[in-house]
């Protein structure tokens, strides 16, 4: 599909090439006051690409440009996330105005447009991500309802399936070993934690994002066997 040309002012200048997707949802009770929002100087926010709820793609800021839709983030070390990523948005009301699954008219358009741009960007698999994985304590988009299990089998992005492994839930409040190999791991995949060995707030937070992304059973920020399998058997893929 042609993307219907809607240029936003929102952008500047790149000092690397992309090497990341970075998935979002609107999080607006309509597409369209999204689309405006996105193109509205005022706002000082945008992203690459937009995708209506029927598949409608809105190109919005070139992809050699720097689009403003991360916000305070990080993945690996780096915190400029806007520059190294090509944003795209998912119209969705999000978890304030009524989340809802997207709908496979949507993540068809969105699949091709990822393909497209891959071929013109080295962007691996493991820097696929949602909005979350980079600002766990701020943001929740996607969410839980977003397919990544599709995109993966579509040939973008990550998704692995392990048995469970043996061992106790790990939740806030709890310390010890166990804590601090499961902080070591998460930081280790890209997430912005210490290993402290104590399971603070910000621990839960980084286990419940990467639990919407990648371990959908839960999202509670609970780190169970699962969670804990899914996390190690990514690791190894992401090597």
């Amino acid at each position: 599909m042609t993307p219907i040309a809607a240029p936003s002012p929102n952008f500047d200048a790149r000092v690397r090439p992309p090497d990341m997707l970075l998935l979002h949802y609107t999080g607006m009770v309509t597409g369209e006051a999204a689309l405006r929002r996105l193109r509205d100087p005022v706002a000082k926010v945008s992203a690459h690409y937009l995708v209506e709820e029927d598949g409608q793609l809105f190109a919005l800021v070139p992809e050699a440009r720097r689009a403003w839709h991360a916000g305070l983030a990080s993945w690996r070390g780096e915190t400029d996330v806007n520059g190294m990523s090509i944003g795209i948005e998912l119209v969705n009301p999000g978890h304030e105005f009524g989340y809802r699954d997207f709908p496979i008219a949507q993540i068809a358009a969105l699949i091709a447009l990822v393909g497209d741009i891959r071929g013109r960007w080295d962007i691996p698999d493991a820097r696929i991500l949602a909005h979350s994985d980079v600002a766990p304590a701020r943001k929740t988009d996607p969410g839980e309802r977003f397919p990544w299990n599709t995109l993966a089998a579509a040939g973008h992005g990550l998704w692995l399936e392990p048995a469970a492994a043996p061992g106790p839930n790990l939740s806030q409040g709890d310390a010890g070993v166990g804590v601090s190999l499961l902080q070591s791991a998460l930081a280790s995949f890209g997430y912005g934690l210490s290993p402290t060995g104590r399971f603070d707030a910000d621990t839960r937070s980084v286990v419940q994002a990467f639990q919407r992304h990648y371990a959908q059973h839960r999202v509670d920020g609970v780190a169970d066997g699962q969670t804990r399998a899914r996390l190690m058997a990514l690791l190894r893929a992401a090597a």
